[in-house]
């Protein structure tokens, strides 16, 4: 396969205008995107709770955990952002790409529309 990266522009909801762009790595294996500590602090996005993280090699970190808007062509969501540290890696988890309608296409390497689905009442 292959590591999958993309740009998307990541902004505060209360200013939507205001984005920076960001290179992730789309790891459609994680459940939260980590954006660096620095990018969401410039866009004034403040943590809202800080949370215990389990690691694949069974370490336990915690972070800092707020809420973004990710946008990525014309498709706009907002999700969970780990404010990351200095030794994270900027990746882009399943909410976030749930929160735009997108999924990650493993052969093609690319980022594709899902369907989106409400449940019938």
């Amino acid at each position: 396969m292959g590591l999958s990266t993309v740009t998307l522009q990541v902004g505060n909801p209360a200013s939507p205008d205001v984005t920076e762009a960001v290179a992730f790595l789309i790891d459609s294996g994680a459940i939260y995107s980590i954006v660096p500590s620095a990018v969401l602090e410039r866009l004034g996005i403040t943590p809202l709770a800080a949370e215990q993280f389990h690691l694949a090699d069974g370490t336990t970190i915690t972070r800092k955990k707020g809420i973004a808007l990710f946008r990525y062509g014309d498709r706009v969501g907002g999700a969970d952002a780990i404010f990351g540290e200095d030794e994270d890696s900027t990746l882009l988890g399943v909410t976030t790409l749930e929160a735009l309608g997108l999924s990650l296409d493993p052969i093609r390497r690319q980022l594709r529309p899902v369907p989106l689905i409400l449940a019938a009442v």
